[in-house]
């Protein structure tokens, strides 16, 4: 983005046409940030309960008062009941900003508490967990190489909506287009025809068929000796455990259940295998199932067999390029607990991923009597009430807490319930270097930002506020106490324990870089801020033939053969032999061009044209319920029960009903157009979704949000009729 600055002021935003990479492209939500920034709505200020006061009843306080009482009350907590007390759940945004998520890392780690809550158990964590599996690696996540691949297939994404999760590719519009102009194909499998599907080659699957439609892809592979053998020897182990995994799963036996037609089944495999370079790509949908991990293992299996996997046009791996980079990534997963089932939930007892809880559990944790019971929580750029399942659960749950603090740029549903809410930065008030995604890029790119505009109010950087809560308990933890001792020996010699120093040491020994002053000309973070305001590209492409360095197994090869993963297919055939007739439809979630989860809709540009809050059914779906577009529904699962318009709509296949996630504004926050917006703030579609642990996917810990049995019934009062904006 290019910022216009006038007197200190962020005025406008546009996109950067001398970027490389997207080359004068941004999304609405991208340029609407200004709104944002300077939204009148915005927490400036440490905020205070007051005595006595309800959900979103604050006073103004000085960030003296209200860091002495934060740090006094937190001693306290910590003193009675230890630091497995003490908990903190971390929100989609704070992965962009490297200083929050590092020093967040840093801080749980050393103080040792296992109560570490992330949105990764409602998007992406089977997918972590699969690699874990798969290479030994939680972050070893190959990705589509779009610049040269002639066939993409996709499960579960919208990148015309996203624009890409778990995978950074800037115009990617115009390089799924550019596959289709070079004579390839793009077929995107989902349950809707997404704006993606509708631009391309759509084939409907069952919610939830994903495993099924894989499990038969590798079927005709092997069956009809189409995989890649000399690939299979070289690449991996545990090959005829895979094979007699997918045997019995021919695309004839499993039509029923994922709902493609054996046909296009054997059609799709057999183009996979044939077309020199080809690649499966799988996202958020693919995971919110009940086999999120399966489906994500069965992904990068896909590839393998078919030959695509790391290789040119194939799915790929982005990587640093920092000396010892495998032995590091080895050596860090296992002295720390962010190596896969290090610890296991105290509730539940379901694995850490990545060293964090499901967040689902998190009121359990917070009300269940016993050491271990949460008794503060912290919460940065996040809104779980909105955002785990159940999140009446959770909201009943903060009241009990001897302390709740959070760090954010709003009041929102779940810090209304807050002791403190504390003023944080946005992305243009401080300086980064978006080091969680640079293995995520298509195009191996480097680029780093200073702050554009001075901190409006009396707004901190989250990882200021961390580095006082980590001061304030150096002394009653052993992890914390090393680190102060280490920052004052830093000290002594005048360097500074902050997170530009380690980003700088990322830049200077990761590829391109200056490797500490040997590579005459290499980047440092200063220099890339400097010289390369646009950022800078390494190379075209990723590189082939990487596998042997990301892979943490001691062979360095891809392993196959889990006997958790013969489990899971065990469950699937058992799920499908139990359906249940009182819920014959299958609820999807779905995204928005104008919304990011929940904390975007607060901004006029993104609420023009009128919003709202609806369902989508097909009309075949609606006929017998004597449904019309626009009419008020109530959708109910086996825990709950939702009310909201119905928009119609044949871009879905039968039997499958689609609500957007993020809403359900409440009026308890303090952010009043997304109170009003959506007509009332819209409703929270994961009040239909359950919070106990045995409806947790069990591998990964992840939510079940899709693919989940519903009941639509029409209720009496209708409502006006349903903007273009919502059929859409």
């Amino acid at each position: 983005m290019v910022a216009t600055v006038e007197q200190g002021r962020l005025t406008k935003l546009r996109p950067d046409p001398d970027h490389p990479l997207s080359q004068g492209f941004a999304c609405p939500k991208g340029i609407a940030f200004e709104q944002v920034h300077n939204d009148p709505d915005r927490v400036l200020h440490p905020l205070k309960r007051r005595p006595g006061g309800g959900p979103g009843e604050f006073e103004r306080v000085s960030w003296e008062h209200a860091m002495g009482d934060i740090v006094a009350r937190l001693r306290a907590v910590h003193d009675a009941h230890g630091p497995d007390a003490i908990g903190w759940y971390w929100g989609n945004p704070g992965a962009f900003s490297a200083s929050h998520a590092l020093w967040l890392a840093a801080f749980m780690t050393l103080l040792g508490t296992p109560h570490l809550f992330t949105a990764g158990s409602q998007d992406v964590n089977a997918r972590f967990v699969a690699s874990h599996l798969l290479y030994g690696s939680p972050l070893a996540v190959p990705i589509p190489d779009l610049a040269r691949t002639d066939l993409l297939v996709m499960l579960g994404a919208n990148p015309l909506v996203s624009h890409g999760s778990v995978l950074t590719s800037p115009r990617i519009k115009e390089s799924l287009h550019g596959i289709v102009a070079r004579g390839g194909r793009v077929v995107v499998v989902d349950p809707r025809r997404t704006e993606t599907a509708s631009a391309f080659e759509w084939l409907p699957v069952t919610p939830d068929g994903d495993a099924w439609l894989l499990l038969s892809l590798l079927h005709v592979l092997f069956e009809e000796d189409l995989a890649d053998a000399a690939a299979l020897a070289r690449q991996a182990s545990g090959i005829d455990a895979l094979r007699a995994l997918a045997r019995p799963f021919a695309p004839e036996a499993s039509a029923a259940h994922s709902g493609v037609p054996a046909a296009a089944v054997r059609a799709l495999a057999r183009a996979l295998a044939t077309t020199p370079r080809a690649a499966l790509y799988g996202r958020t949908g693919t995971c919110l199932g009940r086999h999120g991990t399966l489906v994500s293992f069965l992904l990068d299996a896909v590839n393998l067999a078919a030959g695509n996997l790391d290789r040119d046009g194939g799915a790929m791996f982005g990587t640093l390029g920092l000396p010892g980079e495998r032995l590091a990534t080895l050596l860090l997963q296992r002295l720390t607990p962010l190596r896969y089932d290090a610890r296991r939930s105290r509730v539940g007892g379901l694995p850490q991923v990545l060293g964090a809880e499901p967040a689902a559990l998190m009121a359990k944790e917070i009300a269940t009597p016993g050491p271990g019971q949460i008794k503060a929580l912290f919460v940065s750029a996040g809104n779980p009430v909105l955002s785990v399942p159940n999140g009446d659960e959770l909201e009943d749950a903060l009241g009990r807490l001897d302390l709740c603090v959070s760090l954010d740029l709003y009041v929102n549903e779940t810090n209304a319930h807050a002791d403190y809410v504390l003023p944080a930065t946005t992305m243009y008030e401080r300086a980064d270097f978006p080091l969680p995604f640079q293995a995520y890029l298509t195009t191996p790119f480097r680029q780093a930002t200073e702050a554009v505009v001075p901190v409006a109010g009396e707004a901190r950087e989250e990882w200021r506020v961390i580095d006082d809560l980590m001061r304030a308990l150096a002394r009653r933890s052993r992890g914390l106490g090393v680190l102060q001792l280490a920052r004052r020996a830093l000290g002594a010699v005048g360097v500074r324990l902050e997170p530009r120093l380690l980003l700088d040491l990322v830049v200077r020994l990761a590829e391109g870089g200056d490797k500490l002053g040997l590579r005459r000309g290499g980047l440092t973070l200063e220099r890339l801020t400097r010289e390369h305001p646009h950022g800078r590209v390494l190379r075209p492409h990723l590189r082939a033939g990487v596998l042997r360095r990301v892979s943490l197994h001691r062979d360095r090869r891809v392993a196959l053969d889990h006997p958790v993963i013969a489990q899971e297919i065990d469950a699937l055939r058992a799920q499908a032999a139990a359906a249940d007739s009182a819920f014959p439809l299958r609820l999807i979630g779905m995204r928005e061009l104008r919304s990011e989860n929940s904390w975007m809709h607060n901004a006029p540009l993104l609420l023009r044209g009128g919003r709202r809050h609806c369902a989508r059914l097909h009309p075949a779906d609606a006929r017998p319920l004597g449904l019309a577009d626009g009419d008020t529904v109530r959708i109910a699962t086996r825990h709950g029960a939702i009310e909201l318009p119905v928009a119609l709509t044949e871009d879905l296949k039968q039997g499958v009903v689609a609500v957007p996630h993020g809403w359900g504004h409440k009026g308890t926050g303090g952010w009043r157009r997304a109170n009003g917006a959506a007509r009332g703030g819209g409703v929270n579609v994961n009040l239909l979704m359950s919070s106990e642990p045995d409806e947790l996917e069990r591998l990964a810990g992840m939510a079940h949000l899709n693919a989940v049995p519903v009941r639509v019934e029409a209720v009496a009062t209708p409502v006006a009729a349903v903007a273009q904006e919502a059929r859409a």
